[in-house]
């Protein structure tokens, strides 16, 4: 069966042709579209490394003389302030907020100048960790034990560690930043090690991450970010409670004051708007491709009801000729898409896209879209199909 059905779309190559190459670009389609969906899916399920649910965020919004100075007298003020109210459980600062579009890279070694690599990284407090609900997986935080200590203290994620220190225990072993236009090398000690921190959210892709430690009497600059941890129920409208007690801090600043929840929502969305606008398109393209399939479909079962008739003639009964025309569609379906994956195979053999197409989501991407284009062209050719069982061979061999 199988035999004659491929001498039978062989013999009508000509007409195929289109067919197929709609079949073909519909599952390039369906497939870009299934591994991005697939490779968010599994950003999605991955550690954050903080708990987001009972922070609030304050972005401090210097202007004129006021601006904000690493003066420790400042901090300890806000920080005073801050736990005076019932609310608020723990307080922590860091250079940006979480759910943020803001990343700092730089450029590490170690101490000898090998294993040279980039990192992302994060300035924060002693107390951010308590304020973010972050766990440790070794070592300890750093703290103002830490005061004094000729390299800067350092909490690094799994990957930082892996990369730098794939021959045993990171904590207490050093690495430092790669001196640039005339800077000197800063060294950095591990302090302690995360599962994962990813500063931008669930679709954010894992990269190697560093928290090191603000000390405001050793620098010139400031943290202009606030994390807050609150108690469970805190209402929306403890934002001017909150607000009221910054301004008696320092009431020539203005706050930016959200609940971390919220900007978890609005960085989703904004991270999902580029797989949403491909979906459209696609099943838009879909669409199209699927009335072309179908009118081909039609036109082609059309020209063949003389063929058709003879075969009904010769005893096919309906049953046999309704499988004849699936059968053939799902089987040019499937010879566009062998030629569709031997050209999409490339992309994780050579690792053009190795941050995201994975051998795991090639196949979930391939599974996905062969099912699409499966049910597209079995829809498609169920009234065609339908149409030329129901003739019969007076009609058939009588057709001009």
């Amino acid at each position: 069966m199988l035999h004659h059905l491929l001498k039978l779309i062989w013999k009508r190559k000509t007409r195929n042709l289109m067919l197929s190459l709609e079949i073909l670009l519909a599952f390039v389609i369906v497939f870009a579209i299934a591994a991005f969906a697939t490779y968010y899916h599994r950003l999605y399920q991955l550690p954050v490394g903080f708990q987001y649910q009972a922070m609030w965020s304050v972005t401090i919004e210097t202007r004129g003389n006021g601006a904000l100075k690493s003066d420790p007298q400042i901090y300890d003020k806000i920080r005073r302030g801050l736990l005076a109210l019932p609310e608020v459980e723990q307080v922590g600062f860091a250079s940006f907020p979480v759910y943020e579009m803001s990343s700092i890279t730089s450029k590490f070694t170690l101490p000898d100048g090998s294993r040279p690599l980039v990192s992302s990284e994060l300035e924060v407090s002693d107390d951010f960790f308590a304020a973010a609900g972050m766990t440790l997986v070794a070592g300890n935080w750093f703290s103002a034990a830490d005061d004094g200590a000729a390299a800067t203290p350092v909490v690094i994620n799994r990957s930082l560690a892996a990369h730098l220190f794939p021959d045993g225990d990171p904590v207490g072993r050093r690495f430092s930043e790669k001196a640039h236009e005339g800077k000197a090398t800063h060294l950095y000690k591990v302090s302690g090690v995360v599962d994962e921190f990813r500063n931008q959210g669930e679709y954010m892709a894992p990269v190697n991450f560093m928290l090191k430690r603000f000390v405001p009497q050793a620098v010139d600059y400031g943290l202009n970010a606030i994390v807050l941890k609150v108690k469970p129920g805190t209402p929306r409208a403890f934002e001017s409670t909150l607000n009221r007690q910054l301004k008696q801090v320092h009431g020539d600043w203005s706050y930016t004051i959200s609940p971390v929840a919220d900007l978890r929502s609005a960085m989703l969305r904004l991270q999902l708007i580029p797989l949403l606008i491909m979906s459209v398109i696609a099943a838009f393209l879909l669409l199209m491709v699927g009335f072309g399939l179908f009118g081909v479909l039609w036109q082609h079962t059309t020209q063949r009801i003389p063929e058709l008739g003879l075969r009904r003639a010769i005893g096919a009964s309906a049953v046999d000729i309704y499988r004849q025309i699936v059968a053939e569609q799902l089987l040019l379906s499937t010879l566009a898409m062998v030629v569709a994956l031997a050209l999409l195979v490339q992309l994780p053999l050579t690792g053009a896209l190795s941050g995201m197409l994975s051998w795991s989501v090639f196949g979930t991407a391939t599974a996905l879209s062969m099912s699409v284009i499966y049910l597209l062209s079995l829809l498609c050719s169920l009234y065609p199909g339908w149409r030329a069982a129901r003739l019969s061979p007076t009609q058939a061999l009588h057709y001009e």
